[in-house]
């Protein structure tokens, strides 16, 4: 029996539960190898052929080659281990931030200061606030189903 899921109605948000984590398991763990100097610059080295020594689907690959981090995290990604690719390419966890929501580091960390996004309009999926999936840059392919 499936668990209930309630929290998959929120706007703009995945929860890494069980679920991802086991879908992600094998890209999150080429992303804690870049911990390691040896496997960055061999990744810097040559980006595909260090992702193909990796057990990672094919639209995972694709997914860190084009450093979308939304698709990522849609694909079983975790922030916190998908931040060693940004660290890997010499960006903060603010300009990886700011890139997934269409927003430069600045706008991103002004968004932030000053409170970030109201939960008015964006408690639940079909709202009109700004965290809705069409108001994002990944719009409705990157939200999920019915959103």
């Amino acid at each position: 029996m499936a668990l209930d899921k309630p929290y998959l109605d929120v706007p703009g948000t995945t929860v890494f539960d069980a679920d991802q984590s086991r879908k992600g398991y094998h890209l999150n763990q080429f992303c804690m190898s870049l911990m390691k100097a040896a496997s960055r610059e061999r990744f810097k080295a040559n980006e595909r052929a260090y992702l193909d020594e990796w057990p990672m689907t094919e639209d995972q690959k694709q997914a860190v080659l084009a450093r979308d981090l939304n698709r990522c995290i849609a694909l079983g990604g975790n922030i916190y281990f998908l931040a060693k690719i940004g660290a890997t390419d010499g960006k903060s966890f603010q300009q990886m931030a700011g890139s997934m929501t269409g927003m430069t580091e600045e706008e991103y960390r002004n968004m932030m200061v000053s409170g970030g996004r109201s939960a008015e309009g964006n408690r639940r999926v079909g709202e009109d606030g700004d965290a809705q999936a069409h108001r994002q840059p990944q719009g409705r392919a990157g939200g999920k189903a019915g959103a």
